[in-house]
């Protein structure tokens, strides 16, 4: 099980870049959040086998790339029980 802290950045909100990401969650076994930062970037946490989490990941790139200047992500601990994927 892996479970990625992930940081977007560029203009990424007010744009659907949280809607955009749930929906695309639900097209691949995964589970988490996102949500707006202050700073103006968006933060999520994903998780699942990390062949769906790497897919999941470079969906979300490509669907939302005119807006996206820079992705980083970090390991996180796995939640246990988790369900869904979630807009915070």
């Amino acid at each position: 099980m892996l479970r990625l802290h992930v940081r977007f950045t560029g203009r990424v909100q007010g744009v659907g870049f949280r809607a955009t990401t749930a929906h695309t969650a639900t097209s691949h076994a995964v589970t988490g959040w996102v949500k707006n930062h202050p700073d103006g970037s968006v933060l999520a946490q994903v998780q699942g086998e990390a062949p769906a989490v790497r897919a999941f990941l470079k969906d979300v790139g490509e669907r939302m790339a005119r807006y996206i200047t820079a992705i980083d992500t970090n390991s996180a601990m796995p939640i246990d029980g988790e369900v869904g994927f979630h807009i915070r």
